[in-house]
């Protein structure tokens, strides 16, 4: 594939997404919510939930008692 034809598909895949959350979940989400009522953002969580960040909810309230507003992630030794 040209630099070019990779540009082109580029442009195409923002304009136009092709991934699961795109083709699949939100549609599924929105009908959900046609039908049955609620909140989009709760079906696409339930359909694709948010990535695990190995934090439970209570250290989550504790770091945020003491300040801290995000994980910030250490650097190996070079």
């Amino acid at each position: 594939m040209t630099e070019a034809e990779y540009m082109h598909w580029l442009e195409f895949y923002r304009a136009y997404p092709f991934d699961d959350f795109h083709r699949f979940h939100r549609p599924a989400a929105l009908v959900s919510v046609g039908l049955g009522g609620g909140e989009v953002q709760t079906r696409l969580d339930w359909l694709q939930p948010p990535p695990d960040d190995g934090q439970t909810d209570a250290d989550k309230q504790l770091f945020k008692a003491g300040g801290v507003t995000r994980r910030v992630k250490k650097r190996g030794k070079r």
